[in-house]
């Protein structure tokens, strides 16, 4: 999953991209409204952290006019202000939801989750497929009870798989959810490094990871069970 945080201090933007990124999201920033519009105009999120007080405008207005074009995009805003009135102002705008600064990195992170959850309309269920279990709310995966061990970017990709199970994922989605516009000097190839990792992971386990050339991945029930 991929958000876009617009956040102008420095530090707090970096703490809330590592916590995220520990996660599993890949979390683009931005440091004002110039800076999201540039991001928006060629990346699709599945969620943006906006925070209202910006060097050059309010975030309010920067979230109306994603609104006003149709973007429903699931928006959290970020602010200091502790008057109910800026707070109702966010959400009668199009905020999906807010947090008050000082906030615990862990509600801003559930906060996201559920945001995601609720725009894609999935239930956060655990997932089943061949004798795989995965439980995208604790992060884990099992195989028959068994524990699998798996970085969070492989954790990320079985998120991506699973949720589109059946279905072809392209590449460059799969690319997209995986890394940030930092880490994107890696290459689109890197996918088939960890589509390799996670086909390892998942022997014995009664799935398959398919190659469809040109057009992406597909994730099912190996055909021997």
């Amino acid at each position: 999953m991929r958000v876009l945080l617009i956040e102008d201090t420095a530090d707090v933007a970096e703490a809330i991209a590592a916590s995220l990124g520990r996660g599993g999201f890949a979390c683009d920033i931005a440091p004002d409204l110039a800076g999201a519009r540039a991001h928006v105009a060629v990346q699709a999120y599945d969620c943006m952290i906006l925070d209202i007080n910006l060097p050059d405008g309010d975030g309010c207005d920067f979230l109306q006019a994603l609104r006003r074009r149709g973007d429903r995009t699931p928006v959290l805003m970020l602010t200091a202000q502790f008057a109910i009135t800026a707070r109702v102002d966010a959400l009668d705008r199009g905020a999906d939801g807010y947090l008050v600064k000082p906030f615990d990195l862990r509600e801003l992170e559930a906060r996201v989750r559920a945001l995601v959850r609720r725009e894609t309309g999935r239930a956060e269920a655990a997932l089943h497929l061949g004798r795989l279990e995965f439980d995208p709310a604790g992060r884990t995966a099992r195989v028959e009870g068994a524990n699998l061990a798996m970085t969070r970017r492989e954790m990320t990709l079985l998120h991506m798989l699973m949720a589109h199970r059946g279905q072809i994922v392209g590449k460059e989605r799969l690319f997209d959810g995986l890394f940030s516009f930092e880490e994107s000097e890696v290459g689109v190839n890197a996918v088939e490094l960890y589509i390799a990792r996670l086909r390892k992971k998942l022997m014995g386990s009664g799935v398959a990871i398919e190659t469809h050339r040109g057009l992406g991945y597909r994730m099912d029930e190996a055909p021997d069970g």
